[in-house]
């Protein structure tokens, strides 16, 4: 059992006052670097291990976090990245720990930038940024390094950026992984078809480009007989506009009877086979939405690619906890699990390990 030190015994043994040892735990200044050395000699013959909890609820300091998200519905991966976070700020409340969610346009440069200015007008203690185009994001970064004001990417890694930390998958495995998953009931197809939404012909998802990366690579070294056909749905559209689309390259293209997409979106394809009732063709695609899950059920969608949404938005709360209230170091890169979801397990999938 471990010997409780005082910080009256540690002065005793530096010779210094019990004020000078509680200026120099709490990094304070009007110490002199004399006193100072040898109440740090004193802790390290006494093998000293501060109560960093006790300390910061001692402190009594109020944090505010900021994270920086897409727009999204309700039902999205976003909105389980939120929970996460919510649920963190909760667990951590006895630190006065709050979480401020900002929503900005993930398709509008401008609209990034404008809350990324008033983000940092807020003068935040940390940030939860969720990247858009690399020097637009740079622009907005190189001004929380000015400021030391700690950061955290999510979803996609920038590590040119220097973030305190990065949670997310490693997509290029991610996308090598789903291409492996769909070859398991696809590999005697001669073409599977490639879901994509885009704006403005892009997608604008980095996180999905290195998926697509990972994921012809695998088709490039494994099955490169099977044709790779796109198909691009715009953001924007409406539900009747995908339908159109959705009949008409089904109807050009009877052979195909995979699909996939690199999004949580599966469920848009996957609700059209239902309506029509094409009971031959199946989706693939990413993340245990609501929609998502409905479709895997009754069948239309074959495989769901998991990431635990939830976990990534409580750790990244977490994260800035430990390495600001804390001061404890914190782990860069922080790969979350590639789980594949079916009908018969996805009753079973749980959103949080905590």
């Amino acid at each position: 059992m471990s010997v409780k030190i005082r910080i009256k015994d540690i002065a005793e043994r530096a010779g210094v006052s019990v004020g000078t040892v509680d200026r120099v735990l709490h990094d304070r200044p009007n110490v002199s670097k004399p006193a100072r050395a040898k109440v740090e000699q004193a802790l390290k013959e006494m093998n000293y291990q501060p109560n960093m909890y006790a300390s910061a609820l001692a402190y009594n300091k109020e944090y505010v976090f900021y994270l920086l998200i897409p727009q999204h519905e309700y039902e999205a991966y976003w909105a389980e990245i939120e929970d996460g976070a919510k649920k963190c700020e909760e667990v951590r409340r006895d630190f006065h720990i709050s979480v401020e969610i900002v929503h900005y346009n993930r398709y509008d440069d401008a609209s990034f930038k404008a809350e990324c200015e008033e983000v940092f007008q807020k003068k935040p203690d940390g940030v939860i940024l969720v990247p858009t185009k690399l020097d637009t994001t740079r622009l907005f970064t190189d001004k929380l390094h000015e400021n030391n004001i700690p950061f955290i990417f999510l979803d996609s890694y920038m590590p040119d950026l220097k973030p305190l930390a990065f949670y997310g998958q490693d997509s290029f495995c991610s996308g090598y992984f789903a291409a492996k998953m769909l070859m398991l009931i696809a590999s005697d197809e001669k073409e599977i078809m490639l879901m994509k939404l885009t704006k403005n012909g892009q997608v604008v998802s980095k996180q999905q480009d290195n998926r697509e990366v990972g994921f012809r690579h695998y088709m490039h070294d494994h099955f490169p007989h099977i044709k790779i056909t796109e198909l691009q749905l715009p953001l924007d559209n409406t539900r009747k506009e995908y339908d159109k689309i959705l009949e008409d390259f089904f109807t050009s293209h009877p052979d195909v009877h995979h699909c996939i997409t690199l999004s949580s979106k599966a469920h848009i394809i996957g609700d059209f086979l239902l309506m029509t009732n094409r009971r031959d063709i199946q989706i693939m695609g990413y993340d245990m939405v609501g929609k998502n899950a409905r479709c895997l059920k009754s069948g239309s969608i074959s495989f769901l690619i998991a990431q635990h949404a939830y976990m990534q938005g409580y750790y990244c709360v977490d994260a800035l906890f430990r390495a600001i209230v804390l001061k404890k170091k914190i782990q860069p890169v922080n790969y979350m699990p590639i789980e594949l979801l079916t009908k018969e397990n996805v009753d079973f999938y749980k959103r949080t390990q905590l």
